[in-house]
């Protein structure tokens, strides 16, 4: 999918970092071209700030997304995952691991899973971004307990895994 999105929009670096921005945050276009959070409207000088665009970029690519039939589709369906515990997983006594990977390699979360679920640790939350969605996709998982030091090193082990980072 994202290959869509740079072809749609590779004359102007400036929209695609907006676009970028609505995937990793699942904002959607609505008809009208404004952006929401689910059903809350996010005023677009926000998302030019944390772009790092000016604000009339903002409604461009809105514009440009709903004239494109492909995008209008994408944009206008894309839904936020949800929270994600990770920034606060140590406040809560859990373990937080960010887990980066072929994005073309079958069976990462499951080999993920296994290793976490051999060490007795249960898993509380798992987001693994999609490669068509998502231009560096990582494996985000949450577990009941901090992640020990030897199950970090298993899953570096993993021949698929290009980088593993404990929060």
């Amino acid at each position: 999918m994202w290959r869509i999105v740079e072809e749609a929009l590779k004359s102007s670096p400036a929209k695609l970092k907006v676009a970028r921005l609505l995937v990793e945050y699942g904002f959607r276009v609505s008809p009208e071209g404004d952006i929401y959070c689910g059903d809350v409207e996010i005023p677009d000088t926000k998302i030019a700030k944390a772009a790092g665009v000016d604000r009339r970029i903002v409604k461009e690519t809105a514009k440009a997304i709903l004239s494109d039939p492909r995008l209008r589709e994408i944009f206008t369906k894309i839904e936020p995952a949800g929270a994600l515990l990770k920034s606060i997983a140590s406040l809560l006594g859990y373990g937080a691991v960010e887990i980066r990977a072929d994005p073309q390699a079958v069976g990462v979360v499951a080999r993920v899973a296994s290793i976490i679920a051999g060490h007795g640790i249960s898993i509380r939350q798992i987001l693994a971004e999609d490669p068509e969605l998502s231009p560096e996709p990582k494996l985000t998982v949450i577990t009941s307990s901090p992640i020990p030091g030897e199950v970090v090193e298993e899953l570096r082990k993993v021949p698929t895994v290009t980088q593993v980072t404990l929060y």
